[in-house]
């Protein structure tokens, strides 16, 4: 008889379901229903911001490997970079400059990824960072947004999209400033500014029931996409649970104390980007906390973070400024919230 030789690689040898393609791709179907909801409300400028943000991830995914010496095909296939994208492009305007696009996803797929050591080593979250650099950097060009069409006195089509996206040319049938209008989340911080009441900021016909008028059906979206992660298991129930929860706790008692000043808990939870950022962004396992402690933890501190920011920040939103904060703290929440190994006592 001959003796068989079979290779086998180091333990464990139980076979792993997920691959980093397969997580990506059913991030995207959960982010689908979002998307479809953003072109309802605010038109087909999402489609081309996405497309631009996508081409550039990738753009910057290839070079980047090419530089590094590792295989192009091999890593643009795990699409990594294409969820960075879209997560990216769902955070700007749909009326962006296109250069929007480049720059963040420049600095989210080569600096935030990349020079970090690329797909797993990147310290902080890459369509966060990107994100963040274009705002504090262009104000302006991120605050411009459309308002929902039900409200909108001019519906503009996918070419006068293209035109104003790349032209900074918008139609000319219609003032600008009529056409295109702030955030619920800037119009809420300028009104405060002003002496404004919240109870007169949200008559205002830009908002709903709880959040911005068509925002919330997104946000709506941005849940029930979440929730279709947890049941898939590619994400825990752990993160997005603290954060939502932690975002009505935190900002209940400023609410009650004084209701003219500060956002009410509904309208932080279904305004601005925080159910993207509870579950799409958050949950991301690199950037994250891997404990169950250091996820609940982590959950919490972003909540708390982006609460601080849109009360007594510069900026109408924190989302970004709070994950991408937790991201720092990150190693060192794990650090101390490492779970005790088996059969092992208090000292």
């Amino acid at each position: 008889m001959h003796n068989k030789v079979f290779n086998t690689e180091s333990a464990p040898h139980i076979p792993n379901k997920n691959s980093v393609a397969k997580v990506m791709l059913t991030v995207w179907l959960a982010l689908v229903p979002a998307m479809l909801a953003h072109v309802l409300f605010f038109g087909t400028g999402i489609i081309i911001q996405l497309t631009l943000s996508i081409v550039f991830a990738l753009f910057f995914e290839a070079i980047s490997l090419k530089l590094l010496g590792k295989p192009i095909k091999l890593f643009l296939k795990d699409y990594s970079a294409f969820v960075t994208g879209l997560l990216f492009a769902l955070c700007i305007s749909p009326v962006a400059p296109w250069w929007i696009s480049f720059i963040g996803m420049f600095f989210a797929i080569v600096v935030a990824k990349h020079l970090f050591g690329g797909l797993g080593q990147n310290i902080f979250n890459p369509a966060m960072l990107g994100f963040a650099v274009v705002l504090i950097s262009f104000p302006q060009a991120m605050s411009t947004w459309l308002p929902p069409h039900s409200i909108s006195p001019y519906a503009m089509s996918f070419w006068e999209n293209l035109q104003a996206i790349f032209l900074g040319k918008f139609p000319s049938a219609i003032d600008f400033d009529t056409l295109t209008q702030a955030t619920p989340l800037d119009l809420i911080k300028t009104g405060i500014s002003q002496d404004k009441m919240m109870s007169e900021i949200t008559t205002g016909i830009v908002f709903g029931d709880f959040g911005g008028l068509g925002w919330e059906w997104v946000a709506n979206m941005y849940f029930l996409g979440g929730l279709f992660l947890i049941y898939k298991k590619i994400i825990t129930w752990r993160v997005p649970t603290a954060v939502l929860l932690t975002t009505i706790a935190f900002s209940l008692p400023f609410y009650l104390i004084d209701p003219d000043n500060f956002i009410g808990p509904l309208q932080h939870v279904f305004s601005g980007g925080l159910m993207l950022g509870a579950f799409f962004i958050a949950t991301d396992p690199t950037t994250g906390c891997s404990s169950h402690k250091g996820q609940l933890i982590f959950g919490a501190g972003v909540a708390i973070m982006t609460i601080l920011v849109r009360e007594f920040g510069n900026f109408p939103d924190g989302v970004a400024f709070g994950i991408l904060i937790m991201n720092m703290s990150a190693p060192l929440i794990d650090r101390l919230t490492i779970p005790k190994a088996f059969g092992q006592k208090d000292k």
